[in-house]
């Protein structure tokens, strides 16, 4: 244990007499490793800010809309819209054993709302009920539009939270009553914000039953008589989403008479299609940068092999006068790769302690929207100290092999 010690005190004079050299070193080392960890950590960041992004919309959703079809079979030349209908979302929810839940949507941006406080010009959703279970929509304060209100048309809205600002100015909203273009309406909840710092639709919006909505603000269009929006549905499983999607487009094409494997006819947005391609575009990036950070990590590697053999140059006298005092193969080999071993592990460890640092500086301040702060991805810090410990194994073993294995009557002639 003492012979470990002494081996231990001499390779940290070592390395201190070298102090500039020692420094540019584990200087390469500490980057590679700090490269691999930021770099896999920006990724990673980005993928957890649009996947939260996402979130904020709902868990698997599909959007479809109204769309266009040829008037001539094969022809792209005279395509004729079409809207979704109110019939489209009763035969989806009675017919597609695929989709879990669906709500149609009417949407109107033209509707006055005004409190007994205060005016602006509201975005109107008409929506089922079950819309809070397809959609991110918490409720602050109230409740949700139940079945009954829908099944009987009830004059009832919820209220986005900055909307309930504009109109309310910090009093009291639920329980008390909102013009929509002069037609009383009772408030009977407020959603919490949505997103962040507001940025979402869904706080400046009203939403009130479907079924009311259809009554009272229908759409305005020409040829839009029992048309919506867009229908929004969940499939029973993201894995059946596609089949789900098919099942969808056969009840649509059949009702405005049209055939559903036409690519064009259809307007709409898959969030879990599209969540798989971001995810292989991160998936790819992680890739990318951690092969970056690996090529650096390699570079200080082989600064650190051949630190080591200019190291062994120039200390031959002196291993040839300890061996020939008795210093054995083994005591020259583990000094020397001890000190490979120290300056990759000490390199190693200031890189993780600065890109941790940099990493808390960085959740402190308010990251763009779509972006959460990096962080150190325990798989790539695994990956890091795995490739540290053989950099470190090969930067001290191969230049302390090369000292052992000089024999003690030449290395006293080297001058």
């Amino acid at each position: 244990m003492q012979r470990f010690f002494d081996i231990i005190r001499q390779s940290l004079s070592t390395l201190w007499a070298h102090k500039l050299r020692s420094f540019l070193t584990m200087f390469g080392i500490a980057w590679g490793v700090g490269s691999l960890l930021l770099l896999v950590g920006l990724g990673e960041g980005f993928r957890s800010g649009q996947h939260k992004q996402l979130a904020s919309i709902g868990q698997d959703i599909m959007f479809i809309f109204g769309g266009r079809i040829p008037s001539v079979e094969g022809s792209l030349q005279s395509m004729l819209p079409y809207k979704l209908t109110y019939q489209d979302y009763l035969d989806i929810k009675n017919e597609a054993n695929l989709v879990k839940r669906v709500s149609p949507v009417l949407n109107r941006e033209d509707i006055r709302a005004v409190s007994e406080y205060n005016s602006a010009n509201g975005q109107v959703f008409g929506v089922a009920s079950i819309y809070a279970d397809i959609r991110t929509i918490p409720i602050q304060t109230g409740r949700w539009i139940s079945e009954n209100d829908d099944a009987s048309r009830q004059r009832v809205a919820v209220l986005g939270v900055e909307l309930t600002k504009t109109l309310y100015n910090g009093r009291l909203a639920v329980g008390t009553t909102i013009m929509l273009n002069n037609i009383p309406f009772q408030v009977i909840g407020i959603l919490e914000k949505v997103g962040r710092e507001g940025n979402n639709g869904t706080n400046i919006r009203i939403f009130i039953p479907v079924s009311t909505m259809r009554e009272y603000f229908p759409l305005k269009e020409q040829n839009a008589e029992n048309a919506v929006s867009f229908i929004n549905y969940q499939p029973i499983t993201t894995e059946q989403h596609l089949d789900a999607k098919i099942q969808v487009h056969k009840i649509i094409a059949r009702n405005h008479g049209f055939d559903y494997r036409s690519p064009d006819a259809f307007d709409e947005w898959d969030t879990i299609e599209n969540e798989k391609k971001v995810s292989l575009i991160f998936d790819a990036m992680d890739w990318f940068l951690g092969g970056v950070g690996l090529v650096t990590l390699g570079l200080g590697a082989i600064g650190i092999i051949n630190i080591m053999l200019v190291s062994v140059t120039e200390r031959t006298r002196e291993i040839g006068l300890r061996k020939a005092l008795g210093a054995t193969n083994r005591s020259i080999l583990t000094q020397f790769f001890f000190e490979g071993a120290f300056l990759t592990a000490l390199s190693g460890l200031v890189g993780i302690l600065v890109v941790a640092g940099l990493m808390a500086l960085l959740n402190q301040a308010q990251p763009p929207e779509g972006f959460d702060p990096p962080r150190i991805v325990p798989a790539s810090a695994a990956l890091a100290l795995l490739c540290l410990s053989f950099a470190g194994i090969v930067s001290g073993l191969y230049p302390a092999r090369k000292a052992a294995m000089l024999e003690p009557v030449e290395a006293l002639r080297q001058e």
